[in-house]
């Protein structure tokens, strides 16, 4: 299964980032082989609007089934559901760590957005 994680820096050691659409990074994380890739999310990082909405539909298009992150607004969050993918906020440490946790059940999925639009 391929997941995905926000994350401030490009590796499996790097913070993960708080933010979803305006993350720097976000990192997809194969769970059966451990391979993972870095995804540059800087073309959303500055956007004056609509950074949730087209964050969510490039985390849609890499085709993966879960997202991590530590918040999502709710514009991503409707972008994300209707696009398939099971969303878990509240994340912290390294993107190792939030993988691990998700792995082992500690990340329940999100049945809404945790903030408010355009939160910084």
């Amino acid at each position: 299964m391929k997941i995905a994680v926000t994350s401030q820096g490009p590796g499996m050691d790097a913070l993960v980032d708080p933010r979803f659409g305006r993350a720097r990074y976000f990192i997809v994380v194969d769970t059966e082989t451990g391979e993972s890739a870095t995804v540059d999310n800087a073309v959303n990082l500055n956007a004056a609007q609509g950074a949730g909405i087209q964050a969510g539909r490039n985390i849609v298009d890499l085709g993966v089934s879960a997202l991590i992150t530590g918040h999502v607004g709710p514009k991503a969050f409707s972008t994300l559901q209707a696009g398939g993918v099971a969303i878990h906020t509240g994340a912290s440490g390294t993107v190792a760590d939030a993988v691990e946790q998700y792995k082992a059940g500690k990340l329940q999925a999100a049945r809404s957005a945790d903030v408010q639009g355009h939160w910084v």
